[in-house]
């Protein structure tokens, strides 16, 4: 037995229906040819591969993070911060690439591949094998137990159950926020790994949301919200969880958590492509007059965000050209006052100067209140 899928009572469904049509506009956008959706793409994924991991206490820098995604090198990260993150990254690069796939089904297989893709780099987690044993999960502020998970004997008999439900639902197409939700919570409480269960729960929810086609994973994940908002998180969860395995127990106050979070998300990517739109265009009109090539945009936008430029990111956008042509458009951004270097030879990176700071204050949207999506 699995936790049951609440009726919805109206104002749950009207919340449902509000997130069906923020996503019919986003959907609508990101599906227009548009120069800065790469980089934005870029910004998003690392966002939420950020605040997965660090719910499980691997922080890293949103730069780390969009240069271990992409196969580089962290500059602040721990070893291990970086590997978790780095090979989470796998695991959601694997859930793009079965989102349309129209042979996919699921089964406790490709569930144990996702958990050994994101936890290979610690064998001691027994990556891609369901547990044998007993777990718990304790809270991080005084280390009792918060919550036991089902005995280890019953998991694999749950974990098919799961599957059954998800493959009920597979590739549909009509509001699928409410099945993904419900996956998230079953595999929490499942716990059926001895680690990075939380990871793989919030990774399945994705997953489900990307069968659906309703856009590319990276903006239809809530990973970021939830980084953001961790204690609301556990609580919630603790709430429906109640310290033991009980799937008798009401699943509504997950389910509420659960659209708000992905009506807020969508609000906020909403307000990204907005953003982006903008500052492209301005950055392209100053590019324009002072005479700099179209090959350095994606570099002085990823650096107006905020994050720090290698030679690698410029490349990465200036396709086709050499390290020495890299080099020296990074020198020139530096030398106009673009970009500010900082540090030495290989260690040197980049940062916005102050006059790309002001354009990313300037074509910021005002911020507004979110508006409850249970409310009539």
């Amino acid at each position: 037995m699995l936790f049951e899928t609440p009726e919805l009572r109206p104002d749950e469904q009207r919340a449902v229906e509000a997130i069906d049509e923020l996503w019919g506009d986003l959907r609508y956008q990101l599906g227009q040819p548009r120069r800065w959706y790469g980089p934005l793409r870029r910004f998003v994924a690392a966002r939420n591969v950020q605040g997965s991991n660090s719910i499980e206490g691997h922080h890293v820098s949103v730069d780390d993070a969009v240069a271990l995604l992409e196969g580089g090198a962290a500059l602040d990260s721990s070893p291990e911060d970086a590997d978790a993150v780095r090979h989470y990254g796998d695991a959601m690069t694997y859930i793009l690439q079965l989102a349309d796939d129209p042979t996919f089904t699921y089964s406790d297989g490709l569930l144990k591949a996702l958990h050994f893709s994101m936890l290979k780099h610690d064998l001691t987690s027994n990556p891609g094998r369901l547990r044998t044993g007993a777990v718990w999960v304790m809270s991080s502020t005084d280390g009792e137990v918060v919550y036991e998970g089902p005995d280890s004997e019953i998991v694999p008999g749950l974990v098919t159950e799961l599957v059954e439900e998800l493959n009920s639902h597979d590739g549909s197409s009509s509001s699928p926020w409410v099945p993904a939700a419900m996956a998230h919570l079953n595999l929490a409480m499942i716990h059926p790994f001895k680690d990075g269960n939380g990871r793989m729960a919030r990774a399945l929810q994705t997953l489900v949301l990307s069968r659906a086609r309703i856009q590319s994973d990276t903006f239809l994940s809530i990973e970021e919200y939830l980084g953001a908002n961790t204690p609301a998180y556990y609580s919630v969860l603790g709430e429906v969880g109640q310290g033991s395995w009980s799937p008798s127990n009401d699943a509504r106050p997950w389910l509420r958590f659960a659209l708000r979070a992905q009506f807020i998300q969508a609000k906020t990517i909403g307000r990204r492509i907005d953003e982006s739109a903008r500052l492209w265009e301005a950055i392209d009109e100053l590019r324009l007059s002072e005479g700099l090539n179209e090959r350095v945009m994606g570099t002085l936008y990823e650096a107006a965000w905020g994050l720090r430029i290698r030679r690698s990111t410029h490349l990465n956008y200036a396709t086709e050209i050499s390290d020495r042509v890299a080099t020296a458009d990074l020198q020139r951004l530096a030398q106009e006052d673009w970009l500010i270097p900082v540090g030495e030879r290989r260690g040197r990176y980049y940062v916005a100067s102050d006059r790309l700071r002001t354009l990313r204050e300037d074509t910021r949207s005002k911020r507004q209140p979110v508006v409850d999506p249970f409310s009539k």
